[in-house]
C-alpha cells in the first residue's frame, strides 16, 4: 500500500511540497533517486512537511 495516493490527481503537487520543504531546510533532493541522503536529512524535510501541513490545518481552524 506504500507510495499509493488517495487523490492520485494530487501527486504533482505533493512532489512540489516536498521539493520545497526540502530547499527550505537546505536538503539537495532531487527527482527520483535520493538514497544518498542521510536518515537526518530525509527526517528534516519530513518533519518540514509536516511542520506545514499543521500551520495550514490551524489556519483553517481561524
Amino acid at each position: 500500500m506504500a507510495n499509493r495516493h488517495l487523490v492520485p490527481q494530487a501527486k504533482d503537487a505533493l512532489n512540489r511540497f516536498k521539493m520545497e520543504a526540502a530547499s527550505e531546510v537546505g536538503v539537495n533532493l532531487k527527482a527520483g533517486y535520493n538514497g544518498d541522503l542521510t536518515a537526518k536529512q530525509v527526517g528534516s524535510v519530513g518533519g518540514q512537511m509536516v511542520k506545514k501541513m499543521i500551520e495550514q490545518a490551524e489556519k483553517g481552524m481561524q
